[in-house]
């Protein structure tokens, strides 16, 4: 079996344990226990018990951070390269980037209300990796034989693992308080986390991602400097990546101005999200370009 083929079936693998965690993450919004906090204040307070169920979806999506991690190693020493050469290789990378983002935060947090949210994009982004947009192990195009691959490549996704993850919190904050507003009476929401600490905890995701995405954007403008001669070609990938700044500046910016509701921001801050995606989808497949070739 070569390196190649033994990444893909650790993609596959990785798929099966992503699987598990869904549906391990998904009972937090069935789980209703709660254990009494006894301290200083008049009147007990409570707090979520974490499930048998959730503990297993914690564990085993570090297994399948492990397995896309294992598969992306694979894949470079396949191709004796950084494994960030076409769509499929970018699409296990950012899938790896926004577990990676999650589980890290999970160590010293506890989102267990949005861990379905994350796993799920990055369920969906191995799958459309390994059945839409795989690609043979194969060398660079000439274009992307260079240093700046690295540099660009692994700011962009950085970047979209910390935008991946700040965007399953919206989706979360969005969801329960429009079940809040209809005066849901589902059990869970009495435990579920208040909109301002989404807010709180999406905003400080988006920027540290920002600073970032914006590194990536001056290294790409470099790196076509290098590759085509000039920096700034208004090519459909170089417009969408300058579309998505501004979409996350006009967050950050609505989200430190006054009148503002979280909601409101947090709906930019999907659309820009949103431009992300089209930027790596709809671009690479729909909109020729001279980054087409790459996937990236």
């Amino acid at each position: 079996m070569t390196l190649a083929q033994t990444s893909l079936l650790l993609v596959y693998a990785s798929l099966i344990a992503l699987a598990i965690a869904m549906i391990a993450f998904a009972t937090v919004y069935a789980n209703t226990r709660t254990k009494v906090l006894v301290g200083s204040a008049t009147k007990p307070q409570s707090q979520p018990v974490r499930s048998r169920a959730v503990n297993i979806g914690y564990s085993v999506s570090w297994l399948a951070l492990a397995l896309l991690g294992a598969a992306l190693v694979t894949r470079g020493l396949a191709v004796m390269r950084a494994p960030w050469g076409n769509m499929y290789e970018f699409a296990l990378s950012g899938a790896f980037a926004g577990l990676a983002a999650f589980l890290v935060l999970s160590l010293k947090r506890n989102p267990d209300w949005l861990a379905v949210w994350v796993v799920v994009p990055v369920f969906a982004l191995v799958g459309l990796a390994v059945t839409v947009l795989y690609t043979e192990a194969g060398p660079l195009v000439p274009a992307l034989n260079s240093a700046w691959l690295i540099v660009h490549v692994s700011a962009a996704i950085v970047a979209f693992g910390a935008f991946t993850v700040a965007a399953g919190a919206s989706i979360a904050c969005l969801v329960i308080e429009w079940m809040r507003k209809r005066a849901s009476d589902a059990p869970w929401l009495a435990t579920a986390p208040t909109e301002s600490v989404l807010d709180r905890f999406t905003y400080r995701l988006t920027a540290f991602g920002f600073p970032i995405w914006t590194f990536a954007v001056i290294a790409g403008a470099i790196w076509a400097e290098n590759a085509w001669g000039r920096y700034w070609g208004w090519d459909p990938k170089e417009t969408w990546a300058l579309i998505s700044w501004v979409a996350y500046a006009a967050y950050l910016h609505a989200r430190v101005t006054a009148g503002w509701r979280p909601n409101r921001t947090m709906i930019i801050g999907l659309v820009g999200y949103a431009t992300l995606l089209f930027n790596f989808f709809g671009v690479n497949i729909l909109i020729p370009g001279l980054h087409s070739y790459a996937g990236i």
